[in-house]
């Protein structure tokens, strides 16, 4: 492939990079992909051809993430694929044009909603200011604009969201838009939402290392088992006294797998069952039935053996008055 750098002649051997790379790129590019990019900025200086089984044996990466990379760089604007290769991406006039764009779109809608504005604008500085230190890259403004707009959040809400991801050391877009559509899916919108949101999650929290704790499984739980707990809860609307009911049942079972206790509770769910005194009355309902079916089949089952036995017998006298009506003619 051959690179190219927007036709770009460098007159010194440095090779410089934009410091909007490090304010919007640098914390969402894994390791290896990093040094592709890289790489690639310093061959496209001398517009040399490269292929990737070259590039993969030079920078010492296995050829799937050479083109697994490529591919990363591309999605995220670092890149464009032409025919012949790929063009290094000119980030600054690429985040003028992106910021250039919604300006006018929004020109309007912030002359009109001025006071809310200056309540936001303070929220974004402190954002900036806190979590950026003070280099908060351009296309930032714009994410959090349309984050307001998109879930209604108030001011604390957005910050709390910021500082959550800070926290987990994950200030990338991708992973605060996830924060942000969970919170949002739960009614998120205010600072008391949120508070009450995250009382919920305390408690499911809790649940979730209970129920580990009660399986054995020292190891913590799967995403999919978590899943199964959440849909119990967020869901059915079940705490632990329904739950422990089926989480004792797998006493019964040999090797119980989360799907046998997801398979109880859904049961019970969709009968109607809402409180630990119906469930358990269930269960006894059941076992009455059972222990009368056994009955009724071991009764049956006495019955026919005696038929059978009855009509073995009526054979044998049967055959046995034949017998004997032939003696008497002789």
């Amino acid at each position: 492939m051959k690179l190219e750098q927007n036709d770009k002649q460098l007159l010194f051997s440095e090779t410089p990079i934009p410091d909007i790379f490090f304010a919007e790129h640098l914390s969402e590019i894994p390791g290896n992909y990093l040094k592709i990019y890289l790489y690639l900025i310093f061959l496209s200086k001398y517009g040399k051809d490269v292929k990737l089984n070259d590039l993969s044996k030079k920078l010492n990466i296995p050829l799937k993430d050479i083109n697994d990379g490529t591919k990363f760089l591309e999605e995220h604007g670092l890149l464009t694929k032409k025919t012949t290769g790929y063009i290094i991406v000119d980030l600054q006039e690429a985040t003028l044009h992106n910021l250039y764009t919604p300006n006018l779109s929004l020109s309007k809608e912030k002359l009109e909603q001025n006071a809310k504005n200056k309540s936001r604008t303070k929220a974004i500085t402190h954002i900036n200011n806190m979590y950026f230190q003070g280099i908060m890259g351009p296309s930032w403004y714009n994410d959090i604009d349309l984050w307001f707009r998109k879930y209604n959040f108030d001011e604390q809400v957005m910050i709390a969201l910021f500082d959550y991801c800070y926290k987990r050391s994950a200030l990338h877009r991708n992973y605060i838009q996830t924060v942000a559509e969970a919170w949002a899916s739960n009614s998120v919108k205010t600072w008391n939402d949120l508070d009450i949101y995250y009382q919920r999650q305390e408690k499911l929290n809790k649940l979730k290392k209970s129920i580990a704790k009660k399986l054995g499984k020292h190891n913590g739980l799967t995403q999919y088992e978590e899943a199964y707990i959440e849909n119990w809860v967020t869901n059915f609307g079940y705490d632990m006294d329904i739950i422990e009911i089926a989480l004792k049942r797998t006493v019964f079972k040999q090797n119980p797998t989360f799907e046998y206790i997801n398979k109880l509770i859904s049961d019970w769910h969709e009968r109607g069952l809402k409180t630990p005194e119906q469930v358990n009355a269930f269960i006894e309902q059941r076992k009455s039935q059972e222990k009368n079916t056994k009955e009724l089949k071991a009764n049956v089952k006495k019955a026919n053996y005696e038929q059978r036995r009855y009509n073995n017998l009526d054979f044998l006298y049967a055959n046995s008055n034949v017998v004997n009506s032939d003696i008497k003619e002789d």
